[in-house]
């Protein structure tokens, strides 16, 4: 099995502007591969643009609960008032090839000998969110790796089976064999920790390292695509406070 450099990538959330700041920085690291925790659509106004360019990197992506029910005919009524609009607004703008993309996504799947899940193993189809060391432990049991990197919260953070603290984005980590490790990768489009800038984190294979990374990117464009699309304003505002 080669031993590649991956950028992992999540919750882009139709964030062009994050995205392709994201993609270059993960350049200049010499990153090999892409795989994706999913969510490539909501919230944002690029969804078709973000779509077609992780379509193009030929990256390996499962399926986030946007990508669901953007890429289906469902009740929207469990989701909250604005995510609704704009997955709404998001089915308008996919075309047909972007949706069977979209609905194509598995909901888990192995890359290199890591897994990814958007949400949980122990229940992919009900997005469950994972903010506490104690909530991870459901997950654990269906892990069969030694790695497992996830999205979904918009918050990065590290747990480890047998552990009762969670790390939130330490610098880097060295995976040791023999150990569970559950990496939220946080979110390219809409951080949700305190810090706007993008998040993702670059996996060393080779070396068995995990490193987070921040990148500034243009939050005044997608500010301004989201204000001019109608969608909400609080979309645009929440991009620069990163909450």
């Amino acid at each position: 099995m080669d031993k590649p450099k991956f950028a992992v990538l999540g919750d882009i959330h139709g964030n062009w502007e994050a995205l392709s700041a994201v993609l270059a920085d993960a350049e200049r690291e010499n990153v090999q591969r892409y795989v994706c925790v999913g969510d490539v659509v909501g919230y944002n106004a690029d969804p078709e643009q973000c779509v077609e360019r992780i379509m193009a990197l030929d990256c390996v992506t499962v399926r986030g609960n946007h990508d669901h029910y953007c890429a289906h005919d469902m009740s929207l009524r469990s989701f909250h008032p604005l995510a609704a609009k704009v997955m709404r607004w998001t089915r308008d703008r996919l075309s047909a090839d972007q949706v069977d993309y979209l609905s194509n996504l598995r909901m888990s799947c192995t890359v290199n000998g890591f897994l990814m899940v958007h949400s949980t193993l122990d229940m992919p189809d009900k997005w469950g969110y994972v903010f506490k060391a104690l909530e991870a432990e459901s997950h654990f049991a269906y892990q069969t790796t030694t790695l497992c990197f996830h999205g979904h919260t918009h918050v990065p953070a590290v747990f480890e089976k047998g552990s009762r603290v969670e790390r939130l984005q330490p610098e880097k980590i060295s995976i040791t064999l023999g150990r569970k490790y559950f990496i939220n990768v946080g979110s390219v489009g809409q951080p949700r920790d305190g810090n706007p800038d993008a998040s993702y984190v670059i996996y060393d294979a080779a070396a068995r390292q995990v490193r987070f990374r921040r990148v500034p990117y243009d939050i005044a464009t997608a500010q301004a695509k989201i204000r001019a699309a109608s969608l909400p304003d609080r979309l645009a505002v929440r991009l620069e406070l990163g909450r």
